[in-house]
């Protein structure tokens, strides 16, 4: 809906109202103040014109607009508000709503020269174009602050508005309920307003409306008033809006889709109760199919959705586990290329994941902790999203078990990270004797024989523990430098003197390391296994 509605009456157009952009770039203010006398010429087609173009001026920058303030034109409109016909009037709120687009001073402006209380006669005039023009400009009034919310309110405007949206025209409903939407956002007291004039019912019964501008509308303004209080979601959620509203994820138009996600988003993050009740309709699976159909920011209410579902308990979060929710928020960490969709992504992730060993490790299996790692070390990687995936990265990592998902990890984490790998290990190893074999086979022990850690700091507690899951020998053998010192070490004691040539030696029952202290004379190697035990004993010279 363009500026061209307000040319609807097809009277004959001026040549004052050409080349609005060209005039005001040479002498905007002399343009003005030529356009002024013409709103009150004797031929309304005249009246008509100059005011429509005035609205084309004021709409096009700021500075425009301030001179149609400066030039004292707005009482002059206001004024004529009341009297003129319709055509002019659906000009005159063009203007007004030209002006007060730009800034919250210049609708304050509108304001202190009277024109709310003429909008609102406006508002009950028997042409339905004059009704959608005043509201577009009580809309473009009130979105700018709660003060100037307020005065609307003041005005009168909300129970016309609650009237507007159930007029059979589509277009004056769209507008009526964009004003709703406008004036709720602000906070619980301008939606508790909107809500006592009775504006939930006739919303909630358009959801289905098969106008895909209408329910762009009616679902922003059903998302503001449930945002601010479990009061206000929970009298939405009464207007049986569920499970209706789900229909929307699926719509065609990708922004009925994202108002859907943003309306059950908000009901959502109040309680578990709501949340619950959610997941009970099929919310979660819904959103979920919605995330996988689209991309970009139509995907980001979805994920917060999903996010503030799992967050509120444990089982909550089993149930976005159960309908395949990490999967797809993995895909969106990976697909998308906006900072701050990845960074909505990340903070899901850690919703889920936060609770308990058994939600940490199914995030973990999803192998999504080295793409948060690597996003948290980008440099190239905003602010919030290098936070976000921090926080996910440590509330995660301190809740798993599962050792072979933070392995890969050691070998990239910096030290603010490193010690919430390590803490886990040093609580899983002395107790698991599978996971000490694996650690030492996958190369964990040597790594963390590299990681240089402060003395006497809990990083160097952690390593301590690890260290003390293993014999001396093995650990000193995987420490750095180890194999130089026992290189020095057989120089100056000879002992290659003492092997013959085309020799060498066989350990039986023994891993590479052990044959090799053999080899240099270390007898005291321990072992729990018994063929390891007789392996020491046991080595054949073989002669080429």
């Amino acid at each position: 809906m363009g500026d061209c509605n307000m040319e609807g009456s097809k009277q004959p157009r001026s040549e004052v109202g050409i080349s609005y952009a060209g005039l005001a770039a040479e002498k905007p203010k002399g343009v003005i103040s030529l356009l002024r006398p013409l709103l009150l010429d004797s031929v309304p087609t005249v009246q008509h014109t100059a005011a429509l173009a005035l609205g084309r001026l004021a709409s096009y920058n700021d500075d425009l607009a301030e001179a149609v303030v400066k030039g004292e034109i707005l009482p002059q409109l206001v004024y004529s508000l009341s009297e003129q016909n319709r055509f002019y009037k659906k000009a005159a709120a063009f203007v007004l709503r030209a002006v007060g687009k730009h800034s919250p001073q210049l609708a304050q402006a509108i304001v202190q020269c009277g024109a709310l209380e003429m909008l609102v006669i406006c508002l009950e005039d028997f042409d339905p174009g004059v009704k959608e023009a005043a509201s577009w400009a009580l809309g473009y009034i009130a979105r700018h602050n709660s003060e100037l919310s307020q005065a609307v309110v003041d005005s009168g405007a909300v129970p016309l508005l609650v009237l507007c949206i159930q007029e059979p025209e589509i277009a004056l409903k769209r507008i009526a309920a964009s004003t709703l939407s406008d004036i709720s956002k602000h906070s619980p007291e301008l939606a508790q307003t909107v809500v006592d004039a009775g504006a939930i019912a006739p919303l909630a019964q358009m959801i289905l409306n098969p106008d895909a501008k209408l329910k762009r509308q009616v679902l922003s303004a059903l998302s503001q008033i449930a945002k601010h209080s479990v009061h206000l979601a929970e009298l939405v959620v009464e207007a049986e809006i569920f499970p209706v509203v789900l229909t929307c994820l699926k719509d065609s138009d990708e922004y009925v889709k994202k108002n859907g996600a943003t309306l059950i988003r908000e009901i959502a993050k109040h309680t578990p109760e709501l949340s619950q009740f959610i997941v009970n309709v099929g919310g979660v699976a819904a959103v979920l199919d919605c995330i996988g159909s689209c991309r970009g920011t139509v995907r980001l209410p979805g994920i917060m959705m999903l996010g503030y579902v799992a967050g509120h308990s444990e089982r909550l979060s089993m149930e976005v586990i159960i309908s395949k929710g990490i999967p797809t928020l993995c895909a969106c960490l990976v697909e998308e290329n906006e900072d701050h969709i990845k960074a909505a992504a990340a903070w899901a992730l850690e919703q889920i994941g936060k609770h308990t060993p058994e939600h940490a490790r199914a995030v973990a299996i999803a192998n999504v902790l080295p793409t948060l790692l690597a996003m948290y070390m980008d440099t190239h990687s905003s602010e919030d999203l290098q936070m976000k995936t921090k926080k996910a990265l440590k509330n995660i990592l301190k809740k798993c078990m599962h050792l072979p998902a933070l392995e890969p990890l050691l070998h990239d984490a910096p030290p603010n990270i490193m010690k919430h790998i390590i803490a886990q290990f040093s609580k899983v190893l002395p107790h698991d004797s599978k996971a000490r074999r694996l650690f030492v086979t996958t190369g964990g022990l040597k790594k963390v024989q590299e990681i240089k850690a402060e003395p006497g700091s809990l990083l160097q507690e952690y390593i301590n523990v690890i260290n003390n899951c293993y014999p001396e020998e093995i650990v000193r053998y995987y420490s750095p430098g180890y194999s130089d010192m026992m290189l020095e070490k057989m120089k100056n004691r000879h002992i290659l003197q003492h092997l013959e040539p085309d020799t060498t030696f066989e350990c039986l029952s023994l891993t590479p390391q052990q044959c090799l202290l053999l080899s240099l004379g270390h007898t005291s190697i321990s072992s729990k296994s018994p063929s390891h035990r007789a392996g020491l004993l046991r080595y054949t010279k073989l002669s080429q």
